[in-house]
């Protein structure tokens, strides 16, 4: 199989995949691919915090022209997966120098699926590009043609529990991305001062408990699949809900927009997380750091021209709220606007290269020492 993701998430999927009982993972561009069985595949996509979909090829071929692709596709037996009554979608992606064009490609597939089903049943199943019974991938890598079937259907940061959301939210699969690679793992208090529609928090919650990350999610591509095996779902299910754990420590989410906390409360309560995650109102900037001992701090503050902000001044008071009132503090954020980070004010321990969307971002970390820096290797 191949689960897809984004830039620089490459290796936490892989080490999440390892984690579940995956065989044979192997790293590439944006993707992991790795063997597992049926089950497998139903506890990747509950499971896989940073994965967007999860392909199962089904059989690939070289081809160097369209006549190839077409005999190709019509040669699989689509009666094994599609029923006659039933509906598809296929979905292509072409880095070749033959063939460079997807929605040509998707088309001529489609031609040869339903030329198929006419031969032999005399009629063919609809296209339904919203809901389909069976979504299909089409992949050409040069003159290598894959076929996969789409699993999970609808990209996977779709949670199913974020159902208010405000202006520019976090994209869930980056969220919890992000919270990964900031080493976050739930053995200490956890702040998101600028928590919009609470999309932080509530991955934050769900990585310390280790609750699935999709348990709330509406339906995957493979429950409507002819093989659909519920019963092995529910055990799946259940055997993943057996390896949650308890967390000790507070998720705080906090924004000074009152419209916006009501959101995020709400998004907190449809993920069955009210004892976890607690959102309320307040302004980063007059705020200080209410506990002892560590604090891990992790937001997406505004950086483009949808919320509009005076960057130099927010930056820097960012910068000056961690330095006064956060000691004592690992504080990570991302931004997409890289001039920003020049009036935060202090020096970033990492900065680790990510895109939201298509946009090319920075997840930087700094660390707010209790007294001097120096101090703290004195001890």
């Amino acid at each position: 199989m191949v689960a897809k993701t984004l830039f620089g998430f490459e290796d936490i999927l892989a080490k999440e995949l390892r984690n579940l009982g995956a065989q044979k993972v192997e790293i590439g561009n944006r993707m992991v691919s790795f063997y597992g069985d049926t089950g497998f595949m139903y506890k990747a996509n509950l499971c896989l915090r940073t994965a967007i979909k999860i392909l199962k090829p089904i059989t690939s071929r070289r081809i160097k022209n369209e006549k190839d692709l077409y005999d190709f596709v019509q040669n699989i037996r689509w009666e094994n997966y599609l029923d006659v009554d039933d509906t598809f979608a296929i979905h292509a992606t072409v880095n070749s120098t033959v063939f460079n064009h997807s929605k040509f490609i998707a088309l001529k597939t489609k031609d040869a699926i339903v030329d198929r089903f006419r031969k032999q049943k005399g009629r063919r199943p609809n296209v339904d590009l919203t809901y389909p019974d069976l979504s299909i991938d089409v992949h050409i890598q040069r003159d290598l043609c894959t076929i996969s079937l789409d699993s999970s259907g609808g990209s996977l940061h779709h949670r199913g529990y974020r159902t208010a959301t405000n202006i520019a939210p976090i994209n869930e699969v980056l969220a919890s991305g992000l919270l990964l690679l900031s080493g976050w793992d739930g053995q200490c208090d956890f702040l998101d001062p600028m928590c919009g529609s609470g999309t932080m928090a509530i991955e934050a919650a769900m990585i310390a408990c280790n609750i699935p990350a999709n348990l709330n999610r509406k339906e995957f591509a493979f429950e409507k699949w002819l093989d659909w095996d519920l019963d092995l779902f529910e055990k799946i299910e259940e055997a993943c809900l057996s390896k949650t754990r308890d967390f000790h420590h507070s998720i705080i989410g906090m924004d000074k927009a009152p419209s916006v906390v009501k959101k995020a409360l709400k998004n907190v309560e449809n993920a069955n997380l009210t004892d976890f995650v607690n959102i309320k109102e307040g302004d980063f900037f007059t705020s200080s750091k209410e506990i002892e001992g560590p604090l891990h701090i992790a937001f997406n503050p505004p950086y483009d021209e949808r919320l509009e902000v005076d960057i130099e001044k927010f930056y820097g008071q960012i910068g000056d709220t961690l330095k006064q009132n956060y000691p004592g503090t690992n504080a990570w954020f991302i931004t997409g606007n890289l001039t920003a980070l020049k009036y935060v004010g202090l020096r970033p321990s990492r900065k680790i290269k990510v895109f939201n969307g298509k946009l090319e971002s920075r997840l930087v970390k700094y660390e707010m020492y209790a007294g001097s820096k120096k101090a703290k290797y004195q001890r």
